[in-house]
């Protein structure tokens, strides 16, 4: 089988998948297309981390309109599939996604099945011409992996008909997210550490926490690392709570930097907010610590409750005294959160590594391409 994945998600340690994807017996060529940045809306650009580079080839191509979620698109991506001859091109772009319409309509043009991932958990109608692009990738492609167990049935529900399957974008690298030596002096002993890493915008809800913290009973401190437009809001609520001190902010670091920050987190928490056209659709983070033996709580929005499973705790979204009560139960019992910190490498192991999911794509694209051909 001969694969091209076209993505702007592999920029760091996701390129862990590629290498495993590569070894699975029966692909014969892999290759990965990558734009040089991705331009977070809100947040800022994201460069390119050659990190896992062996058994595949890696090709980056500058990409039209980067930054804007559902209409950038690959200029030069009919060049490599006419010279590369894929059996499958794997556009990791949702149903609605020009760039995903561009790709499957190359494909069919040199001869090859297409496969598309969508993340989207909620039900909307889209305006043209994202329905239109939907359209013509419900008719024009054999597969799709969707990222939780709502965003398989939407996609049915919508009409989508190929194959399908339930499956994360990416898993845990566990060679490198791993418990570790956190960084020089970011480890206060005594103190209670509290961490969310990630993206500041508001549908993550981190004010939560910060209302949360301002109930503890005993020493603790916040530590919130990214970048993001939120970053004032949870420094004045923070103020208004008279727990400014307690609060500390790092800007967003590396991903192969981010285990050892984890590492020096009692407890990592995921506080998102669902809204009215969003919830979260996994929390990647969530199974990022759960490896580096880092106890989680996580809020009741979208995917989380299933992600963290009996593995952490989970709180009412919004709710900052039920979350301080979960907080406050780690903060007292060491025994509780090294029985989390164990199940939650016992969860990651049994369900979330790269090589794991690197499987459950293949197993998606053998069948996709059967079905092509039985058509």
């Amino acid at each position: 089988m001969k694969i091209l994945t076209v993505t702007k998600a592999a920029l760091g340690v996701g390129q862990r998948k590629l290498e495993e994807l590569a070894a699975i017996p029966g692909v014969e060529q892999l290759t990965l297309i990558v734009p040089p940045y991705w331009e977070e809306p809100r947040v800022g650009r994201t460069y390119l981390e050659k990190l896992y580079t062996s058994g595949y080839e890696l090709i980056v191509e500058p990409m039209t309109l980067n930054g804007n979620f559902h209409l950038h698109f690959y200029p030069g991506l009919g060049k490599w599939i006419k010279r590369l001859r894929p059996d499958i091109v794997f556009m990791e772009e949702e149903s609605f996604n020009l760039a995903t319409a561009h790709g499957s309509w190359l494909a069919e043009k040199y001869g090859a099945v297409s496969v598309f991932f969508n993340w989207a958990n909620t039900y909307r109608e889209y305006p043209p011409p994202f329905k239109n692009f939907e359209s013509y990738n419900f008719k024009h492609t054999a597969g799709a992996l969707a990222g939780n167990d709502e965003a398989r049935a939407l996609l049915r529900r919508r009409g989508y008909a190929g194959a399908l399957a339930v499956c994360p974008q990416f898993g845990v690298d566990t060679t490198l997210f791993q418990r570790c030596e956190p960084p020089t002096g970011f480890k206060k002993p005594g103190v209670f550490t509290v961490g969310y890493i990630g993206r500041l915008v508001p549908e993550k809800g981190l004010v939560t926490p910060v209302e949360a913290c301002a109930r503890l009973k005993g020493d603790f401190r916040l530590v919130y690392i990214g970048a993001g437009p939120q970053k004032a809001v949870i420094e004045e609520a923070a103020q208004r709570l008279g727990i400014a001190q307690k609060v500390e902010f790092i800007p967003a670091v590396s991903s192969i930097e981010i285990p050892a920050y984890m590492s020096g987190l009692d407890a990592l928490v995921l506080p998102s907010l669902t809204t009215s056209n969003w919830k979260e659709q996994f929390g990647r983070v969530l199974v990022e610590a759960m490896a580096c033996e880092t106890p989680v709580v996580g809020s009741s929005s979208g995917e989380i409750p299933y992600v963290i499973g009996d593995a952490g705790l989970v709180f009412p979204e919004g709710s900052a005294l039920a979350l301080a009560e979960n907080l406050q139960k780690l903060m007292d019992d060491s025994t509780l959160r090294t029985e989390l910190a164990q199940r939650g490498l016992e969860r990651v192991n049994a369900n979330y590594t790269q090589a794991q999911v690197a499987r459950r794509h293949y197993d998606l694209f053998a069948q996709a391409l059967n079905t092509s051909k039985n058509k």
